[in-house]
């Protein structure tokens, strides 16, 4: 029975050793896609911020009213666009580290 006790003893050993590297790499794991996700916010950020201001420039250039209206309706319509693209993108990886996260393999996303 000694056998038995340290065959399992090594077996419980060996299977907390492995949930403990598979909870240490998924950390990892999360930490670098939260990182992905926070650039990739900031850089849709610094996008609009730039869009923005070609804007202003734009209106503050305008020969009269109705062309300043032109320019921020068309920013207007613009930036909604913009923001259901960087809604989806940001979705879309959120989907891809999901699923990384859950496969066997960890498979990071592109």
């Amino acid at each position: 029975m000694s056998d038995d006790r340290q065959d399992f003893g090594g077996g419980a050993a060996k299977a907390a050793q492995n949930a403990t590297d598979r909870m240490r790499a998924s950390g990892q794991h999360m930490m670098e896609s939260g990182s992905t996700i926070g650039v990739k916010i900031l850089d849709q950020v610094e996008a609009n911020a730039q869009e923005a201001f070609s804007a202003l420039r734009a209106a503050a250039q305008a020969k009269d009213l109705s062309q300043v209206m032109q320019i921020q309706g068309d920013y207007l319509r613009a930036q909604g666009q913009r923001s259901m693209e960087q809604a989806r993108e940001i979705g879309q990886l959120i989907m891809q580290f999901g699923r990384a996260a859950v496969s066997p393999g960890g498979d990071k996303p592109e």
